[in-house]
């Protein structure tokens, strides 16, 4: 009886895991360097928009340490920008967006946060908390993407990648010290 009882449950399991399989889109990366380039143009897309977004938190904190960092950043983010279209050009592809849904999801809770809070302290510690999530994100993104760039040999894509890296990773820092010192 055990072993019909573990029949049983494997056949569920497998059908299960059937059942939640997705099926892919016909353009569907086929190889390691077909999902770098479709990632690249999901940041691409996410840094884009940041130089939208940094603004809008510029010009809600009332906290003149925050407005100079997130200055400082806005000019850095520009910048990824500027390096993305690098890593295209290295790899002899267009510099193209995707939507990132990812960070269109976290810029929307950060105008939320700001829409949900009084301008001042609460504000700004509101802001210092979307600012990270971002930072998160994009950390997590640049270091899977230099991670591919290694694996494909892209050593120009990567080196180009690893300094964004480095950039959010010392703002994550500064964010998280503001965020100490509230």
């Amino acid at each position: 009886m055990t072993n019909s009882n573990s029949v049983a449950e494997h056949t569920n399991t497998a059908q299960h895991s059937k059942a939640g399989t997705i099926k892919a889109k016909p353009d569907a990366a086929h190889s390691l360097r077909d999902l770098f380039v479709d990632e690249l143009k999901d940041i691409y897309w996410a840094e884009n928009l940041l130089t939208k977004a940094i603004p809008k938190m510029i010009s809600n904190t009332s906290n003149p340490e925050m407005v100079k960092g997130f200055e400082k950043h806005l000019a850095e983010t520009q910048n990824h920008v500027k390096r993305l279209e690098d890593v295209f050009s290295s790899l002899g592809e267009k510099a193209e967006a995707k939507k990132c849904e990812a960070m269109a999801g976290i810029t929307k809770e950060a105008e939320e946060i700001m829409s949900e809070t009084e301008m001042g302290d609460v504000r700004d510690a509101g802001i210092l908390s979307a600012a990270r999530k971002v930072e998160h994100y994009e950390i997590a993104t640049y270091s899977t993407l230099i991670a591919f760039a290694n694996k494909l040999g892209e050593n120009t894509a990567a080196k180009l990648l690893q300094d964004n890296l480095n950039e959010e990773q010392q703002t994550d820092n500064k964010l998280y010290a503001m965020c100490q010192a509230m």
